[in-house]
């Protein structure tokens, strides 16, 4: 019998699908047969969390801290939490479990590369905003913005994802912007919404920071 030593807070149904169905695809490529990732999970009430985001605030520190302590008693030690954003308010708070953090398992792959710089996808608040640009900057990685109509057009690919009203127009040209940027730097994406939509094509100059995350999840289950 597997030990399950992981554990998912799920938090809105479709990056929590996602996040998912990758960790039982990756976990199934490595053990083969019938093999579905072993972990736990505790699914949060979205709607109490998502009214506070993208900003951090006592009140949203509250309320991911009960949940952590809900997760805590699961007897888990690693701990995987699908949105990136949030991570601003988990860096706040003194967890002991260890957090399996998107963007420093990112800055790590990234210093595989012989790049120092990137191009940010995200929301425009995560592409706008000193948190990510913080941690990479302290770690000699240089952040690229998009121009300003590719950001506000790349945050309205993340609303349509989460609305699930995304159409074919809008994926084909999301695709083409990818192409574009990662024609000269890597292309880093940093929000789940733009990972549920990325071209299946590889690209190695495209760095999804949710499947980092995954990846790095799966390794702690095998």
């Amino acid at each position: 019998m597997d030990t399950t030593t992981l554990a998912l807070l799920g938090l809105g149904s479709r990056t929590t699908s996602f996040y998912i169905r990758q960790l039982n695809k990756l976990y199934n490529e490595k053990k083969g047969g019938y093999s579905t990732c072993p972990f736990k999970l505790l699914n949060a009430n979205f709607n109490t969390i998502n009214p506070l985001l993208p900003n951090t605030s006592q009140q949203l520190d509250t309320i991911i801290n009960n949940y952590i302590l809900e997760i805590e008693k699961l007897d888990i030690e690693h701990l995987l939490i699908p949105n990136i954003t949030l991570h601003e308010t988990i860096d706040r708070l003194n967890i002991s479990t260890k957090i399996i953090h998107p963007v420093h398992v990112t800055v790590l792959k990234i210093k595989q590369t012989p790049y120092t710089k990137i191009v940010l996808f995200g929301s425009l608040h995560t592409m706008e905003s000193s948190f990510i640009r913080s941690i990479f900057k302290a770690n000699n990685i240089q952040i690229i913005l998009p121009l300003k109509e590719d950001r506000l057009f790349i945050d309205e690919v993340r609303k349509k994802v989460y609305s699930e009203t995304e159409t074919d127009e809008l994926i084909k040209k999301y695709h083409l912007i990818i192409e574009k940027y990662t024609t000269n730097y890597p292309v880093v994406l940093a929000c789940t919404e733009l990972s549920i939509l990325k071209p299946k094509e590889k690209n190695a100059l495209l760095l999804d920071m949710a499947q980092i995350q995954i990846t790095e999840a799966v390794k702690t289950s095998l």
